[in-house]
C-alpha cells in the first residue's frame, strides 16, 4: 500500500496545471460548453435532471482527458495533441457514461442518506475515471477505485475537500456577481467559473491515481 501526502497532491496538481495551462483550459472550455448550455436549456422541473446527468457525464469525461494529459507528461514534456488526448478517450466513452450515471445516482442518493454515505462513495471512488481511461475498465472501476484508495481514506478525502473549498469560494463570488447581472450572465459567470477549476480537481484524481497504484511516481 502507498501512503499518499494530500499536500503533495495538491501541490503537483497546481504545479501540472501552470505547466499545461493552455491544453487544460481549452479541454474545459469544450466540455464545459455543452454543459453550462444544458444548465441554461434544462433549467426548472424534472428536466434539471437531464442537465444534471449532461454534467455528470462531462466531468468524468474531462477527468479521463486530464488523465490522459497526465499520464503523458509523466516524462515531462506533452507529446500529444489536444484532439490525441480527446480520440484517446473516445473509446471508453460508453463505461465513462455508464459509470457517471451509476455513480452519480449513487452518491446523490447517498448524500440524502444525512450526507456521509455520499461522502463515503465520493472517496472511495475518487479515481473512478482514471481506472476507466488508464486502465480500459468498465463498470469494475468502482472496485478498483476502492482497492487502490485503501488505506488512504482520510488522505483522499482531504484532497477532495481542499478541492471543494477552493471551489465553493470561487463559485461563492461569482454567485454573487451573477445574482445581480441576469440569466446570461449567471451562464457564463458559471462557464467562466468551471473552466477555472475542473482542471484542478481532475488533476488532483489523476495524481491520486498514479501516487495510489505507483507510489511516488510523479
Amino acid at each position: 500500500m502507498n501512503t499518499i501526502d494530500p499536500g503533495a497532491v495538491i501541490d503537483r496538481a497546481f504545479r501540472i496545471y501552470r505547466e499545461h495551462a493552455a491544453p487544460l483550459l481549452i479541454a474545459a472550455v469544450l466540455v464545459f460548453f455543452v454543459t453550462a448550455i444544458a444548465s441554461y436549456v434544462f433549467d426548472s422541473g424534472v428536466s434539471v435532471f437531464i442537465a444534471l446527468a449532461i454534467t455528470a457525464i462531462a466531468q468524468l469525461f474531462f477527468q479521463g482527458v486530464v488523465a490522459k494529459l497526465v499520464e503523458d507528461v509523466r516524462d515531462g514534456t506533452l507529446d500529444s495533441s489536444l484532439g490525441g488526448l480527446f480520440s484517446s478517450v473516445t473509446p471508453v466513452i460508453g463505461p465513462l457514461i455508464g459509470v457517471a450515471l451509476l455513480g452519480g445516482v449513487a452518491i446523490f442518493f447517498g448524500f440524502l442518506l444525512l450526507i456521509v454515505p455520499g461522502l463515503f462513495l465520493l472517496t472511495i471512488w475518487a479515481v473512478v475515471a482514471p481506472a476507466v481511461v488508464l486502465e480500459n475498465r468498465g463498470l469494475d472501476a468502482f472496485s478498483r477505485s476502492q482497492q487502490l484508495v485503501k488505506g488512504n481514506g482520510w488522505q483522499v478525502f482531504t484532497v477532495i475537500l481542499i478541492i471543494w473549498l477552493l471551489t465553493f469560494v470561487v463559485g461563492f463570488v461569482a454567485g454573487i456577481i451573477g445574482a445581480v447581472g441576469g440569466d446570461v450572465l449567471r451562464v457564463l459567470l458559471s462557464l467562466v467559473v468551471t473552466v477555472a477549476v475542473a482542471p484542478l480537481g481532475a488533476l488532483a484524481a489523476a495524481v491520486l491515481f498514479f501516487q495510489l497504484r505507483d507510489g511516488n511516481a510523479l
